[in-house]
């Protein structure tokens, strides 16, 4: 199969879909991997270490297109990458597309055969190729959020861990899946005071026995996530449901109540968010205010540790490339069930029912589309 790997166009997005150790890999499986120019020299991976892998350098994301049977990408394709798509094409990258009708709307129209990372799951339930992203994300939620809260960004002037005499910062996380363990993870190794919040009684014993007396463990409730915000110097939303849209954990009321200078880092952004008025930031311009609330939502945060990010999502995503390569996207999601949970739209049709769900479009089952 020929392989196309583009360079990422969104706003400073450095990550890129394959790495020249995978594009080795893929070639040793005798594919072809056509790579546009200059599509990792950002994060320290040239032109050259990719030829020297095996692939062919193309002068432009056209060329790559143009040629590749299947495009690897990181971020969801943007208007101008949709309309390159083309019927047959296979797109295997994040899509997110619950809280994104436009995008939706153009992959149906393109015909190409859309599979979205963060809907593959594993045999345990698990979502293996968004946990990589999510472990970043996690981590990097508490270091916005000590920065955002000093005082030059608009925050309390509060330091997360305290110093002898002065209380730590209280930090409150809503989930406590894989975002929101690294989120917890990072605050108290800072030495903040952490409270995570979910509504899994076995996940809440999990993180207890994982972290004993350092970490607060909290059954969500209505009541429970308004006193705890509303206390709270940083709040890291850390929900999902997979494919669906976030739920809206934190109203507009809550947050105009929260302390001045507080922080929210919308982790869930990509989903829709979960704070009533979290909307899409970028590296580039971070934060807004509302309400003298500092929001944090970028919605592609673990571009902004790319190398990192980069070498850990190839290395959950290259067993299923070379799996979709190998075998043919159709053997490939006949004969994975868990791969087959990543197929978001096909021939035009929506065939994740979170997706579907979110905005009211006519749900196929990924079964019935493929005709198994």
């Amino acid at each position: 199969m020929r392989i196309g790997v583009p360079k990422e166009i969104k706003n400073h997005e450095y990550r890129v879909g394959l790495t020249p150790a995978s594009v080795r890999e893929l070639t040793h499986h005798g594919h072809e991997v056509v790579v546009e120019t200059d599509a990792a020299a950002a994060i320290g991976l040239p032109d050259e270490a990719y030829t020297q892998a095996g692939a062919r350098i193309a002068d432009s994301a056209q060329a790559v297109f143009a040629e590749a049977e299947m495009i690897v990408k990181v971020k969801e394709p943007q208007p101008a990458e949709c309309r390159m798509l083309k019927p047959g094409q296979v797109l295997f990258t994040y899509l997110h597309l619950a809280p994104d009708p436009e995008q939706t709307r153009l992959l149906q129209e393109s015909g190409a055969i859309a599979i979205a990372y963060e809907t593959v799951t594993d045999r345990r339930g698990g979502l293996p190729l968004l946990a990589p992203m999510s472990e970043v994300a996690g981590r990097m939620a508490i270091q916005a959020g000590a920065h955002c809260l000093e005082r030059a960004q608009g925050g309390r002037g509060v330091l997360l861990g305290g110093v002898p005499g002065v209380p730590a910062a209280k930090v409150v996380i809503l989930g406590g899946g894989v975002v929101g363990t690294n989120a917890a993870r990072m605050a108290m190794g800072l030495e903040a005071h952490v409270t995570v919040i979910d509504k899994n009684l076995d996940r809440l014993k999990e993180l207890d026995m994982q972290f004993g007396p350092m970490l607060n463990t909290i059954y969500a409730t209505v009541d429970a996530i308004e006193e705890n915000v509303l206390a709270a110097d940083l709040v890291v939303g850390a929900v999902l449901v997979p494919g669906d849209s976030a739920p809206r954990l934190v109203s507009r009321e809550m947050v105009a109540n929260m302390q001045r200078g507080a922080v929210a880092v919308d982790v869930a952004i990509d989903q829709g968010g979960c704070f009533e008025t979290s909307k899409p930031t970028t590296h580039a311009e971070p934060t807004y205010l509302v309400d003298e609330v500092v929001h944090y939502c970028v919605a592609n945060m673990p571009g902004g540790v790319a190398r990192t990010s980069t070498l850990a999502l190839n290395n959950a995503t290259l067993p299923f490339t070379l799996a979709l390569a190998g075998k043919g996207w159709k053997q490939a999601l006949a004969d994975d069930a868990n791969l087959r949970n990543g197929l978001n739209v096909l021939d035009g049709r929506i065939t994740c029912e979170g997706v579907a769900k979110a905005q009211g479009l006519a749900y196929t089952p990924a079964e019935q589309a493929l005709g198994l």
